[in-house]
């Protein structure tokens, strides 16, 4: 008989969970923090229409996600959660995606899943403040193991998620000083979770990618979506690498060096899911993607959808004007994109593109 392991919920260091989450976000930013590798996007090229026989004005940004009509394929993907300062960036964030249809991804749920402590995130008042916003909601792949359905279907509740997802960060919990690199029945838990969550289930790394054969694992998992978070753009083992340097953990720092390449680039992931994923679940894309061009580049590649992180906490700091102007660009990039290719829909690009040989990957 199957039996779970409850959360040990007297067992998070609050202290030291505020300061860690605090850093991950400031690290974030920093530019030791980035992958020196592409994601594989400059290998990616699109081809032009001179004659495309559209107005600017046919070329439809809007999706469709669970059923719900979205002006664009874009997402901001979970990033900060768990301390003070997380809280308006969020609501900043989260405003934003409301005002211009993207997709909103929180942070890890983690404090709330194993503190008894009040929450600090407030997450029940961005489904209150923003009615429509799609939410997707987010605990590691780690803490998901030990945890029963009940619980993980109530963090779906407080956080008013459309749709909830796990976080896959090997590298990043065999480096992080306090990691919990306990992945075994994991797969079981993604199982289990797919048909007993109450929400429909996404799987997501970190920055790190996906291979064909992980991607072949999950092919009969009734999921969502997989958004294969590649390499290319912030690598949390650097980050994880840097905190323990300035922690003295010589030994942790000194294997983040030698990992501070790896992983399997964005575009390449996407390839893999395409093959090896079944039509049902969506491909999401991420990791490394800094234009509206790089999004085109992705969904010619079969991405559903088309993920930020870095690029949206930069401007979400900056402020409310900054973060709506770079998201216009952003939608305009992808539009500028479609119209020169002669697509006037984002569905149309998904599909027809590779058949019709207007994307091609150098790989």
């Amino acid at each position: 008989m199957e039996t779970t392991r409850p959360p040990k919920r007297s067992s998070l260091d609050l202290t030291q969970f505020e300061s860690r989450k605090k850093s991950h976000l400031d690290l974030a930013l920093d530019p030791r923090a980035q992958s020196e590798a592409g994601a594989g996007l400059e290998r990616v090229s699109l081809r032009h229409d001179a004659l495309p026989e559209l107005d600017w004005s046919d070329v439809d940004l809007s999706t469709t996600f669970l059923k719900r009509k979205l002006a664009t394929p874009f997402v901001v993907t979970g990033m900060t959660a768990g301390h003070a300062s997380a809280r308006e960036l969020n609501r900043r964030l989260a405003r934003a995606c409301a005002k211009r249809g993207w997709v909103l991804g929180l942070g890890s749920q983690r404090r709330e899943l194993e503190s008894e402590s009040p929450p600090i995130d407030a997450w029940s008042e961005l489904g209150a403040d923003f009615p429509g916003l799609p939410i997707v909601g987010n605990l590691g792949i780690a803490q998901a193991i030990r945890a029963d359905a009940k619980a993980l279907r109530k963090l779906v509740a407080n956080s008013g998620s459309t749709a909830f997802a796990l976080h896959l960060n090997s590298l990043q919990e065999a480096i992080q000083p306090e990691g919990t690199p306990q992945f075994r029945g994991g797969l079981a838990a993604i199982r289990k979770l797919a048909r007993s969550l109450g929400a429909p289930l996404i799987l997501k790394e970190t920055g790190c990618g996906f291979s064909e054969r992980t991607l072949a694992k999950l092919r009969e998992i009734p999921l969502l979506a997989v958004d294969v978070s590649g390499r290319g753009g912030t690598h949390w083992g650097r980050i994880e690498g840097l905190r323990a340097d300035s922690q003295g953990a010589r030994l942790k720092a000194a294997v983040a060096e030698t990992f501070r390449g790896w992983g399997i680039p964005t575009v390449e992931s996407v390839i893999a899911a395409r093959k090896r994923l079944r039509p049902a679940t969506e491909i999401w894309a991420s990791g490394g993607v800094r234009t509206g061009l790089d999004a085109a580049k992705l969904i010619a590649l079969g991405a559903a959808r088309v993920g930020f992180a870095k690029p949206a906490l930069e401007n979400a700091v900056l402020g409310e004007a900054e973060l709506d102007a770079w998201m216009e660009r952003i939608e305009t990039e992808l539009r500028t994109a479609m119209f020169c290719m002669g697509y006037a829909s984002v569905r149309d690009l998904r599909v027809q593109a590779l058949k019709r040989g207007d994307v091609a990957y150098d790989g």
